[in-house]
């Protein structure tokens, strides 16, 4: 499996675990566990709970954007 770099400029919305983790470069399980703790506030979608973030926060996280209603 190859990773794609991803581009801070054009990021979707909502990120995956995987991608959170490939931006902040920490490994995904840091990632679930931020939000359990509150530090990244998970978005849970469809019927398996998979774990989507908002691209404010992640922004956030790395000093880049202010902090909003996230």
């Amino acid at each position: 499996m190859s990773q794609q770099n991803i581009s801070i400029e054009n990021l979707p919305d909502l990120l995956t675990v995987r991608e959170v983790a490939q931006i902040l470069r920490v490994s995904p399980l840091t990632i679930k566990r931020w939000g359990k703790r509150g530090k990244l506030p998970a978005i849970r979608i469809n019927s398996r709970g998979d774990r989507r973030y908002k691209k404010e926060a992640v922004l956030y996280l790395l000093g880049i954007q202010q902090k909003s209603e996230i």
